[in-house]
């Protein structure tokens, strides 16, 4: 597929990231745009989580399997509820505790996202992020926003603002260029439709089913 998008790269500090491109960011988001980003691990690809058809430039974009689901990133425990059923006490007590930080919760999706999002399972895994310009992007955009690996699917994911460039040059309106992250492993996934929770992923975060 042949570049058709000028993607553009703006540097911004990953501890206080300037308000202006944070906002332009924001709106890159809310037109329906694509936007890399740093997260605590790897860089991030950024869309409206309730855009149906930004969704779908994700998977495009990844050459992601449709059946799996895409995390999401919310700025407040308010937006998760926005965006589940409910919030038992249990999930309630773990993002207390861990949130902002590197756990992803999985509950029950509300019937107003997207199936594309959930992979039609029917649930969907929320998180708040530790990472000044990643939640500063939620903030910004005024919504909950994808969360994936900035790579193609089976390529390594990227440290490096010029590694999303290299992946996905032309395919996405703007790359924020927080420096080198740290890697590592992703976010500890507690899927939390059930009691104490089932990890499907373990990450920085032990989950203790002691809070249930």
């Amino acid at each position: 597929m042949s570049a058709t998008i000028a993607t553009r790269i703006s540097a911004v500090d990953p501890v206080r990231p300037d308000r202006e491109i944070m906002e332009a960011a924001g709106r890159v988001v809310e037109s329906g745009g694509l936007v890399a980003f740093p997260t605590e691990s790897f860089y991030g690809l950024a869309a409206d989580a309730l855009d149906a058809h930004a969704i779908a430039r994700v998977f495009e974009v990844k050459g992601r399997p449709e059946a799996k689901p895409l995390l999401v990133l919310v700025d407040s425990v308010a937006m998760a509820e926005s965006l589940v059923s409910a919030i038992p006490a249990g999930p309630r007590a773990l993002m207390a505790r861990h949130w902002p930080g590197p756990l992803t919760i999985v509950l029950a999706a509300s019937p107003r996202v997207p199936a594309a999002l959930t992979g039609g399972t029917g649930t969907i895994g929320v998180r708040m992020p530790g990472h000044a310009v990643a939640r500063a992007l939620v903030e910004r955009a005024g919504r909950p926003i994808t969360a994936p690996s900035a790579n193609p699917s089976e390529a390594p994911p990227p440290l490096t603002a010029l590694q999303v460039r290299g992946y996905f040059d032309g395919r996405l309106e703007l790359i924020l260029d927080g420096g080198r992250t740290a890697g590592g492993a992703g976010s500890t996934v507690a899927d939390c439709t059930v009691w104490p929770p089932r990890i499907l992923r373990q990450g920085p975060v032990v989950v203790e089913a002691a809070c249930a």
